[in-house]
């Protein structure tokens, strides 16, 4: 769900400063990569394959078969879903995608929004948004090397788990799965799922101060404290004071602590589907959908940074959004590379000939100078448009991603980018 909550004024006098930091940033800051080879691997058609891949960044094994998420499409034809309950596919080396699993609702979910992660036999685990046999609230699935579904857990909602998972699962060593859910209880939850199927909930958002609406992936660190952000809450502010969004650390022993709240500034706000990334260092990465700049063609505050969060909760803007050729509002997770390069996606910006004025989405990197190079701007044709899931590096270094719309046939695109 994408909550653009945002209606507060600014100043003329920070509007004309901040239009003069846009110019500064798209001379100085922008770079275009010339030298990138793009290639649509799958066009999806819709039925049987899928349609829509989402917010979920796309995995490989060591084989170099990638395998990932659609929200819609599959079985248009089972009387549940009109376009099909979503899928569950793989793309091998010669770019032929094999539909794994197509959901039904009942039992098994739909909408898998999220992507997957992968266990060393081989079988796949993720989250559908909708679905289950439980007031509808989604589930936690496996699927096999064979294609057999296995439902893990059917959440219930209300007052006794979380509803509507959409974020990828962590699983640790032990097995154990964590997640989230964006509403039940209150305003989210933080969940543990052991191998057996038994659900706790480990932490309950109340909104302020600790957040709201926690979509995002959950990271792990070496003492076993989990990582993530939420959409909204913390501090009062930014669209109908529901706060703009925090960055949090749940420890072993399940207590919460809010290492960042955001403030709609200069600093980002919501963190859409705000996945982080950690370094050796302690320090966790991540983007915004909104804040930073003040720019013409985005929302009032601004369109998204890239973001540093050190262990002390002292957060760095890496890069600020113009809206203009280097892209506006990302949606998903950054990807680092093994020399602190930072990877990911911007679902509007880039080509602003494609839907505009706001632009059809561009592939960035980002290094540790700050520059941004551009590696691919959508065109909205068959290269796909709006990209709202993140991007993935193999060990050559190309990057590999998904767009939720466009293509050949209208349903999104799975695309290589060599360098």
């Amino acid at each position: 769900m994408l909550k653009q909550r945002q209606d507060s004024v600014s100043k003329i006098a920070d509007v004309l400063l901040a239009l003069s930091l846009v110019l500064v940033e798209t001379l100085s800051a922008t770079h275009s990569s010339q030298a990138q080879t793009f290639k649509v691997l799958h066009a999806f058609k819709g039925s049987p394959d899928g349609a829509e891949p989402y917010a979920g960044s796309l995995i490989l094994d060591d084989a170099g078969n990638i395998y990932g998420t659609t929200i819609n499409g599959g079985d248009s034809g089972n009387g549940t879903c009109v376009l099909g309950c979503g899928t569950v596919f793989k793309i091998g080396n010669a770019g032929k995608e094999t539909v794994l699993y197509r959901f039904r609702q009942v039992p098994d979910g739909n909408f898998p929004s999220s992507g997957l992660i992968r266990d060393a036999s081989g079988d796949l685990y993720g989250t559908t948004y909708w679905g289950g046999t439980s007031n509808s609230c989604g589930t936690v699935f496996k699927i096999s090397k064979t294609g057999a579904e296995t439902v893990l857990y059917s959440f219930a909602g209300g007052t006794s788990d979380g509803c509507y998972a959409q974020g990828a699962l962590f699983r640790d060593v032990a097995g154990n799965f964590f997640g989230t859910t964006e509403f039940g209880i209150q305003w989210g939850t933080v969940f543990e799922l052991t191998e057996s199927g038994q659900e706790s909930t480990i932490h309950i958002f109340a909104g302020s101060p600790d957040g709201t609406y926690p979509v995002g992936n959950l990271i792990q660190d070496a003492a076993g404290s989990l990582y993530g952000a939420t959409q909204n809450g913390g501090t009062t502010g930014c669209t109908g004071n529901e706060g703009c969004g925090t960055v949090f650390k749940i420890d072993p022993t399940g207590k919460e602590t809010v290492l960042y709240r955001f403030t709609g500034g200069k600093d980002g706000a919501f963190p859409q589907f705000g996945s982080l990334v950690l370094d050796s260092a302690g320090n966790l990465y991540g983007m915004t959908f909104s804040g930073g700049l003040l720019a013409n063609d985005c929302i009032t505050l601004g369109c998204g940074v890239v973001f540093k969060l050190d262990p002390k909760g002292k957060e760095t803007v890496l890069y600020r959004f113009t809206g203009g050729r280097d892209g506006a509002s990302p949606q998903a997770s950054v990807v680092r590379d093994s020399a602190g390069n930072l990877y990911g996606t911007t679902q509007g910006g880039g080509d602003l000939e494609c839907v505009p004025p706001y632009g059809c989405g561009t592939v960035f990197k980002l290094d540790k100078a700050g520059k941004l190079t551009v590696l691919h701007r959508f065109a909205g044709g068959d290269d796909g448009y709006h990209p709202l899931g993140g991007v993935i590096l193999d060990k050559a270094g190309n990057v590999y991603g998904t767009t939720t719309y466009g293509g050949a046939y209208g349903n999104g695109v799975v695309f290589k980018i060599t360098p």
